[in-house]
């Protein structure tokens, strides 16, 4: 016997492999706060690497908190402002269907 562990989802739409329906409210928002969180460390790392080099190659002394305040801040709250909306729809969009 073989049994596929994947989930067949037939007609919806799917971003990298995940469906984007079937979100209840709370997994909506989730998702939308957890890619804001990705997003605000994931450009803090690459901003964080990107000063390394600037200050030893450059000889320069720039504050790495300044990638926090000026790279991963306003990186996660866009993604935030953007990502809010979109799951709220989506979960919206759902609601409505039924």
């Amino acid at each position: 016997m073989t049994h596929s562990t994947q989930l067949h989802h037939p007609g919806g739409k799917t971003v990298f492999g995940f469906p984007l329906e079937g979100f209840g409210f709370l997994s909506s928002m989730l998702l939308a706060f957890a890619s804001a969180f990705f997003t605000f460390f994931a450009s803090t790392c690459i901003a964080i690497f990107a000063l390394l080099a600037w200050n030893l190659i450059g000889g320069h002394s720039v504050n790495y908190a300044d990638t926090y305040r000026y790279v991963g801040a306003p990186a996660g709250l866009l993604v935030l402002f953007i990502a809010l909306p979109f799951f709220f729809a989506l979960w919206l969009r759902a609601k409505l269907r039924k």
